[in-house]
């Protein structure tokens, strides 16, 4: 079977090194990181990396066996020479969409982009008519949305194990653009990606944050989304990090410690009243795989067959659009946003040097 051959634009944490700072932990399977998901995957090759960074580059080379005439501070140049099949984009997300349309524009075949999409929803406007103009595969690094263990909390969900869904909780919204893109995009996924119909938001920042449309800051945001099918989504701050809730008609789904533990409760079928959740279940037993390969695997079936992958940019949009919603409801001064947005000229544009990457694993 066909080998695709991937590049990969942004070295750093995410690109290529954050394996090193997950060591030991439980809470990733890895592969995590683009470059070792590739380097994991039987049906990819990492042929080439791109940073502006020489010394990152060099260590990213070195690390995954790239050649350095396959090592480019030029993105453009290297799509342009090499050709590859699968592009990853790890960069932040104020350069996403320029390098992720200038892929689609050159002979990508498949872009997988790192979250959040993009840094304005003009650029992200700008990525889902360049990808599906030129017939591209992708997907957004929104690692849940490929977790086993969600994809049982899903099966449950739709078989109807807690009655009829009602609303999803995430107890830790965090900051829109490097939390929130992965809690919404759960959220969405575990409501079946039923388009939204409004957004009501606030942003736990002071408004000097912004400059004019430019936001300087990734901001921590909470609020409520209701969707077309009379779900509701409530989205905290309350700082319980990684707890993420299915609230039913006759029973909830809990993942506690972003998926380690789980409570399910189910109402008695006899019980007149469904708030009583009198029986304890237990949450199947789930392989442990990792989310960055089945990702890429996605991509790989995706290549193969011409079908969707499972993220897709419009999917991938509609999480975008409740980030910016969260925004513009905050400076409406907390009015309900209706969905699609049909204004928002804001633009997140951070001043901030690049993280470090951890080019050797920590001990222990």
């Amino acid at each position: 079977m066909k080998t695709y051959r991937a590049a990969l634009i942004g070295c750093s944490r995410m690109g290529a090194f954050i394996d090193n700072e997950q060591r030991g932990a439980s809470r990733f399977k890895q592969p995590y990181s683009h470059a070792a998901g590739y380097e994991a995957c039987e049906r990819t090759e990492l042929v080439a990396c791109s940073d502006l960074r020489p010394e990152v580059l060099e260590q990213a080379g070195r690390r995954y066996g790239v050649p350095s005439e396959h090592l480019y501070t030029d993105y453009r140049e290297m799509i342009d020479t090499l050709q590859p099949d699968i592009v990853s984009v790890a960069t932040q997300p104020e350069q996403r969409a320029e390098i992720v349309t200038y892929a689609a524009e050159h002979g990508a075949k498949a872009v997988y982009a790192e979250k959040a999409m993009a840094a304005s929803m003009s650029d992200a406007r700008a990525m889902v008519e360049s990808v599906e103009r030129n017939n591209v595969a992708f997907n957004l690094g929104t690692n849940r949305r490929w977790e086993i263990a969600y994809d049982v909390m899903k099966e449950l969900i739709d078989d109807g194990s807690i009655g009829e869904l009602r609303s999803i909780i995430l107890y830790n919204n965090g900051h829109l653009f490097n939390a929130a893109s992965h809690s919404l995009d759960l959220a969405l996924r575990l409501s079946g990606d039923v388009p939204a119909q409004w957004v009501q938001g606030n942003l736990a920042v002071p408004d000097s944050v912004f400059d004019g449309d430019t936001l300087t800051e990734d901001p921590p945001g909470e609020g409520i989304v209701k969707l077309e099918n009379g779900v509701t989504i409530y989205a905290l701050l309350s700082g319980q990090s990684g707890e993420f809730e299915a609230v039913g008609t006759r029973g909830r789904l809990r993942a506690i410690r972003d998926g380690r533990e789980w409570d399910f409760r189910v109402a008695d079928p006899a019980d007149p009243d469904p708030r009583s959740l009198t029986y304890r279940r237990a949450f199947p037993d789930f392989p442990q795989r990792s989310s960055t390969l089945r990702l890429i695997e996605d991509i790989v079936h995706s290549l193969d067959t011409g079908e969707p992958t499972r993220g897709g940019v419009r999917v991938a949009y509609a999480s975008t659009e409740l980030i910016f919603g969260f925004i513009e409801s905050h400076r409406r001064g907390g009015e309900r946003v209706p969905i699609p947005l049909k204004v928002s000229n804001t633009r997140m544009e951070r001043n901030r040097a690049a993280r470090q990457p951890l080019f050797r694993p920590r001990e222990g």
